[in-house]
């Protein structure tokens, strides 16, 4: 069933041109727009990976915030940590199989970010979400097949949970299902209530 989208109290932005977090966003049936902020996405020296995921999510949400002025943007970063290593897009196939033969059998974190930039006198709001993943063992016949059948490599660790990425894991924990997606709605949701947004 399809949501009709309603104008919200003012111009709604999501920086970012991520087609898996507009598909998120449509959800709450909120008109919005898109645009990429564009930033340098390198972590810095002795960053952590949810120190990295929220840095990024205020400048994408800063930067949008200077050329819309009067809007709420929304900012959001995703960064996958194995053993406090961080796991990349791996844009190839071959870089998916090693990131995903690095995950078999192990604890993934997902740090997804959000930032709501708001005009003034209205706050800014940032909240951090963590979903830990259990990979089960996982074969190099199975991570090929995975590979050759879904590949995702445009998101974080090389997979989709929404979709086949499922198949891959033992379990997962997190307080909200969306965030490992790459936009926790329950939080945003509420960020956007408080910012004057009627939801639902």
């Amino acid at each position: 069933m399809s949501i009709a989208l309603v104008n919200p109290p003012r111009p709604l932005i999501l920086a970012s041109n991520s087609s898996y977090r507009a598909e998120l966003l449509r959800r709450l049936g909120l008109q919005f727009t898109q645009a990429a902020a564009n930033i340098d996405e390198a972590a810095l020296a002795g960053e952590s990976p949810p120190q990295l995921a929220l840095r990024l999510a205020r400048q994408k949400a800063a930067k949008l915030a200077e050329r819309f002025p009067g809007a709420t943007i929304i900012g959001s970063d995703q960064v996958a940590s194995v053993a406090d290593s961080i796991l990349g897009k791996p844009l190839t196939a071959e870089a998916a199989a090693r990131q995903l033969r690095r995950c078999s059998g192990s604890q993934v974190r997902f740090f997804t970010a959000v930032s709501v930039s708001n005009p003034p006198p209205l706050a800014e709001q940032h909240h951090i979400d963590e979903t830990r993943v259990e990979f089960r063992k996982l074969s190099d016949a199975e991570i090929d097949r995975y590979i050759a059948n879904e590949p995702a490599l445009d998101c974080a660790g090389g997979f989709k949970a929404e979709a086949l990425g499922i198949s891959l894991f033992d379990a997962i924990a997190s307080r909200d299902p969306t965030g490992l997606i790459g936009l926790p709605l329950i939080w945003l949701s509420r960020a956007l209530r408080k910012s004057g947004f009627a939801l639902p």
